[in-house]
């Protein structure tokens, strides 16, 4: 007797939703969307910080892979296609807006209030991460990739990969252990 049983929204989808065996036909263009729209969503806000442009970046590259569906539906792991897009998306985002900020800098003298109470640690320590370690943790421990996997996508040694969560989880708990005793100070 075989029990089925639906997904969690907290687990990561089944594997044959994201790899296909070799020699199988295309890869579902509808069921890959259902089954990975929310957790590629995920790890983008968790590596931007925003939610409505993570949505945007991941719904355009699942536009780029289904206008090219009939290539990429071929590839051993279109997933992994369409994650590289949406990352490359939120790199080119943040070159834009740091460009952006920049010039308006030159421009104007801006006083902004720094960051209140209510803040949330782990989105500031993972700010104050630098981007390559900040993506290898946001892909290790959200995205639940392996070390091979991200060293594939980063087109990097595993070892640097391990250095890149080594440094990222040592910086991590350093922030994170000080903001703790802030705040039971207060």
């Amino acid at each position: 007797m075989t029990v089925t049983r639906e997904p969690r929204l907290d687990e990561p989808p089944p594997e044959e939703t994201t790899r296909r065996p070799a020699g199988a036909g295309p890869v579902d263009f509808d069921g890959l969307y259902h089954a990975h729209f929310r957790s590629l969503t995920i790890q983008l806000t968790a590596y931007c910080g925003d939610l409505a442009q993570a949505q945007d970046m991941v719904q355009e590259a699942f536009c780029r892979a289904f206008a090219r569906w009939s290539r990429v539906s071929r590839y051993d792991d279109p997933l992994a296609w369409i994650r590289r897009v949406a990352w490359n998306l939120a790199t080119s985002r943040w070159r834009r807006v740091r460009t952006a900020q920049a010039w308006l800098h030159r421009q104007r003298e801006e006083h902004v209030p720094g960051p209140g109470p209510d803040r949330v640690a782990l989105t500031a320590a993972l700010a104050d991460l630098p981007a390559n370690q900040r993506r290898a943790v946001v892909l290790h421990y959200l995205a639940d990739l392996s070390v091979a996997q991200i060293a594939a996508q980063e087109n990097v040694p595993e070892g640097t990969v391990k250095s890149w969560l080594h440094r990222g989880r040592a910086a991590l708990a350093a922030k994170l252990t000080t903001t703790n005793e802030v705040h039971h100070h207060d």
